[in-house]
């Protein structure tokens, strides 16, 4: 799997190379700047990109705007993108295509290999692997607002948390030890609750949820 890399801090890129090369991923490139990113996903086509939110020149949100963009032109291009702190907005825009293939995590994440090239391999796969503390602000901030997402019980509440980091129904189920049954029927009381529409789709369910959550805002 062939993976673009765009950080720049040297000692975080070369040990997030070394890291996905010790997994088998093939780094494609390795840049710290926004038009190198530019370039690099234009010259090498890679099956993920893997991207800090802010890079050079503007510091701001260049890296972001690079994955956007590449997205435009290559609809799906299955991006992951990082960062230090928790902004919402990134989650928005990442999500706004519905395309699915798309990952928000924070940098803290990287330190348990496992659980980042998981997102990886998830994104990459076109699921969507969002930070658990994104849905943990999303669900606090709309909670007191809208009557729906109160009606949740706490259990619900577990599972949606889940559902919206991209697990499916099994890997809920293995978490909370409970049977698969039990989560399924979590699952379409959160939908009927929420009234969305049920689906099987890992993807579309992250998808739904986090649209609903964040409408209104």
């Amino acid at each position: 799997m062939r993976v673009v890399l765009a950080e720049d801090l040297f000692l975080l890129r070369d040990g997030l190379v070394r890291m996905l090369e010790a997994f088998d991923f093939e780094i494609a490139a390795a840049v710290e700047t926004g038009p190198e990113l530019d370039r690099a996903l234009r010259e090498h086509q890679p099956d993920v990109a893997v991207v800090d939110v802010r890079l050079p020149p503007t510091h701001t949100d260049e890296g972001l705007q690079c994955a956007l963009r590449a997205r435009a032109e290559r609809p799906g291009l299955p991006v992951l993108v990082l960062s230090q702190h928790v902004e919402q907005l990134y989650a928005r825009e990442l999500l706004a295509d519905g395309a699915g293939g798309v990952g928000y995590l924070l940098k803290d994440r990287v330190f348990d290999a496992e659980q980042f090239v998981d997102a990886v391999r998830r994104v990459a796969a076109g699921g969507t692997a969002m930070d658990p503390q994104v849905i943990q602000q999303l669900l606090a901030r709309r909670s007191g607002e809208d009557r729906p997402l109160a009606r949740l019980t706490p259990r619900e509440r577990e599972v949606l948390e889940q559902m919206a980091q991209g697990r499916s129904n099994a890997a809920i189920a293995a978490m909370l030890t409970v049977t698969e049954r039990a989560i399924t029927k979590h699952t379409a009381n959160i939908f009927a609750k929420l009234g969305l529409e049920v689906s099987d789709d890992d993807n579309r369910r992250v998808l739904a949820v986090l649209a609903f959550l964040d409408r209104e805002r």
